[in-house]
């Protein structure tokens, strides 16, 4: 469905699947802005999101909840999980998609739009990534003091776009929610996944806020870029130009972060849930390994991380 009037922009179908702290900012967003947004919820716990509502910034969310078997189709999908809850994100979403669903991944890492892809051939998978935002979720509680913005599109975008992203683009004007759309997308993912190496990792094994890497020669910023630069270092060798400008772009984005915030990592380990070390210091080894690049930082990151993983009992 093309759109451009408000009204035809209001007529699209989003369904969200993912209702944690990014997932449900946005939603926000558009329920406020009067699209048409469905949030698909795994059976077993429809009941109890339905008996303690969701509330974003101390407002109770009216959400409209189903279950994969009453979702309808969806002419666009946000996917707004952690990685490990990908699998079943993706068995959720499998009713809702069909050839006309434009499909945007907001989980971290650099694979998570390959996977949908291989999952969802006959849609529409742009490539995502939000960047800026400090939401946090307790229980059922988001609250948040920057929206940040959403960056997407296809591999590589010039004007005019494609109807997809037209389509998203129209969506998030009207719902009020900044973005971006770059030339070249594969740069700001892996941009996007340089931040995460680094601040993600570091604050998730000091359980630091933001504000910890905030002042200019802290230890915890200078581990951060250390981090940060081997990423750059095995971008640069699979032709990916990364470099101290980078750096210095997340830097200004760090400074607009509240102090107080903690990453989505930080959050996971503060609460003894599983981490997304995998598709952050695991990946970024394995990459390293495959290139020839040593990255010690991130190995030890990745070490401790794993040491960190709450055990079953």
């Amino acid at each position: 469905m093309e759109a451009g009037s408000a009204e035809g922009v209001r007529a699209v179908r989003v369904a969200v699947v993912g209702l944690g702290a990014i997932g449900a900012a946005y939603a926000e967003r558009l329920v406020a802005a009067g699209v048409d947004v469905e949030v698909v919820v795994p059976a077993e716990r429809v009941a109890r999101y339905r008996n303690t509502r969701t509330s974003v910034n101390g407002t109770p969310c009216g959400f409209a909840l189903v279950t994969p078997e009453e979702a309808a189709p969806a002419d666009v999908l946000l996917v707004a999980v952690k990685h490990p809850q990908l699998t079943e994100a993706i068995e959720a979403a499998t009713p809702v998609v069909t050839p006309a669903t434009v499909v945007l991944s907001l989980l971290n890492g650099i694979s998570s739009e390959e996977d949908l892809a291989a999952a969802f051939p006959e849609a529409t998978v742009l490539l995502a990534l939000a960047v800026g935002i400090d939401a946090q979720r307790a229980g059922r509680e988001v609250r948040y003091s920057s929206l940040g913005r959403i960056v997407f599109g296809e591999p590589a975008n010039t004007p005019p776009h494609t109807p997809a992203v037209r389509r998203v683009a129209a969506l998030f004007d009207l719902a009020g929610i900044p973005y971006e759309v770059p030339v070249d997308m594969v740069r700001s993912l892996w941009w996007k996944f340089l931040v995460n190496v680094g601040v993600n990792q570091v604050s998730a094994v000091l359980r630091a806020p933001y504000g910890a890497f905030q002042a200019d020669g802290s230890p915890a910023r200078r581990v951060m870029l250390a981090a940060q630069r081997e990423v750059i270092a095995v971008a640069n060798a699979r032709g990916i130009d990364l470099g101290e400008d980078d750096l210095r772009r997340w830097l200004t984005v760090l400074d607009g972060l509240h102090p107080a915030g903690y990453s989505s990592m930080a959050q996971d380990t503060i609460a003894g849930r599983e981490t997304e070390v995998g598709i952050f210091g695991g990946a970024i080894v394995a990459m390293g390994a495959a290139a020839g690049i040593p990255v010690p930082v991130n190995a030890t990151l990745a070490g401790l991380l794993e040491a960190l993983a709450p055990r079953a009992s």
